[in-house]
């Protein structure tokens, strides 16, 4: 049996593992939270290095793909200074290749629903397929990278302008501490509604499902949520908030999606190349897998 395990700095109270056949050959896939400790995460990499066939980094990112242009998160790769054998990923590559689907999924399950095509997007620089997604599939789009991030109420609407924020801030960002720009550890239980203005004007709010709760209204009637790394929990609470609809760019394994990471890991782990899988690699996966988004309605 092949094993892939995703060391989180994220909540241990989302820690989930599952076994799961991916084309013939049966995969453990496990999510280990380590509430913050950064620390510890890099100490349980060192100590399964080379005991598992792939890793995947959780709670966090390596760095951030935009545009075609890898920018390094410096305090993040700290985690994996100790892998010498097991191949490890961030996610990057399923944001870029499963998350480009999200659009036109939504347009063939509930266009009619969706009429009109206004989305907000927690982040995007760093979910550049989600975003390309959107804008191609000729939504009217909110980027919240200046709220999310830094506070900042200024809405981006243009492709253009995430590219140059990406090449002005990125290299800066990039060497500060995490935890300055994402929560870690028990600071993802944390809910202060914000930003109610974008929320509501939205029709989809997509992006990461932390950022999405952090600030999230207590009331959302008839939204339309596109995320991934939801737990039953997580499921419950977006129906108590009044969503309509929710969709997972992964997809729903014993009640939970997994992140990207978590899932691109479990692809590497069955190629069985050892190493990162080529986008391309990924796409064939995915097809022949038939790995799509998936739907729940829940109100």
């Amino acid at each position: 049996m092949k094993r892939a395990v995703s060391i989180s700095i994220g909540s241990s109270k989302r820690d989930k593992a599952v076994e799961v056949e991916l084309l013939g050959e049966k995969v453990s896939i496990e999510r280990i939270g380590t509430d913050g400790d950064m620390e510890k995460a890099a100490q349980l990499y060192k100590e399964l290095d080379g005991k598992v066939d792939a890793f995947g980094v959780g709670g966090a990112d390596l760095g951030i793909m935009t545009a075609g242009k890898w920018y390094p998160l410096y305090s993040v790769q700290s985690l994996i200074r100790f892998v010498e054998k097991t191949p490890v990923v961030d996610g990057t590559g399923l944001k870029n290749t499963l998350e480009h689907k999200l659009a036109n999924f939504i347009h063939q399950k509930i266009g009619d629903y969706v009429k009109e095509k206004k989305v907000f997007i927690t982040m995007g620089v760093d979910r550049w397929g989600m975003t390309m997604s959107f804008l191609n599939g000729g939504y009217e789009c909110v980027f919240g990278d200046f709220m999310f991030s830094f506070g900042i109420p200024i809405p981006i609407h243009r492709e253009n302008t995430l590219k140059i924020l990406a090449a002005l801030m990125m290299p800066v960002v990039g060497r500060l501490p995490f935890s300055w720009i994402y929560p870690i550890g028990e600071k993802q239980e944390i809910r202060t509604p914000k930003w109610e203005k974008y929320y509501r004007w939205a029709t989809v709010i997509a992006g990461d499902c932390h950022y999405i709760k952090r600030y999230m209204p207590y009331k959302l009637e008839g939204k339309v949520i596109a995320t991934n790394t939801t737990t039953p929990a997580d499921v419950e609470l977006f129906r108590e908030t009044g969503i309509k609809y929710l969709i997972t760019s992964t997809p729903v394994l014993e009640g939970r999606s997994f992140g990207t990471n978590m899932m691109e890991a479990a692809l590497v782990a069955v190629a069985g190349k050892g190493r990162k899988l080529t986008n391309e690699e990924l796409n064939q996966l995915l097809d022949q897998l038939r790995f799509e988004p998936q739907l729940q309605e829940l109100n």
